[in-house]
C-alpha cells in the first residue's frame, strides 16, 4: 500500500512541478505517474550504473555529478514519451529541483513511520 501512495505522490510532484517550471509539458495526471515510474526505474537501473562508475567525480564535486545524473534520466524519460515534453538541460534541471522539494514537503507533512 506504501508503495502504491509513493508512486501517486511522485506523479502528483511531477505534475505539480510541470505547472510550475516553464518549458515542461505534462498531458495529464496519468502521464505525470507514468513520467515519474519510468525516471524512478531509469534512476535505478541506468543511474545506479553511472553513479558507479562516476563515484570518484561525485565525491570531488560533493554530489552534483549525482544531480546531472538524475537531470538526463528526466531527458531520457522525455525522449521516450510523447506526453511529457522538456524544453531542454534547464528546464529538466529546474523540474528535478522543484520535485525533490515538493517530495520533501510531501515528506515532512506524512512523516517516517518505523
Amino acid at each position: 500500500m506504501r508503495l502504491i501512495i509513493e508512486i501517486l505522490l511522485m506523479g502528483l510532484a511531477f505534475f505539480i512541478g510541470a505547472k510550475l517550471v516553464p518549458g515542461v509539458s505534462v498531458d495529464g495526471y496519468g502521464s505525470a505517474i507514468l513520467a515519474a515510474v519510468l525516471i524512478a526505474l531509469a534512476n535505478a537501473t541506468i543511474g545506479f550504473v553511472l553513479r558507479l562508475l562516476t563515484f570518484p567525480i561525485n565525491f570531488l564535486t560533493l554530489g552534483l555529478v549525482s544531480f546531472i545524473i538524475t537531470v538526463l534520466m528526466i531527458l531520457l524519460v522525455d525522449n521516450m514519451m510523447t506526453s511529457f515534453n522538456t524544453s531542454g538541460f534547464w528546464a529538466a534541471a529546474f523540474l528535478a529541483i522543484i520535485v525533490a522539494l515538493i517530495k520533501a514537503i510531501f515528506s515532512a507533512v506524512a512523516g517516517e513511520k518505523e
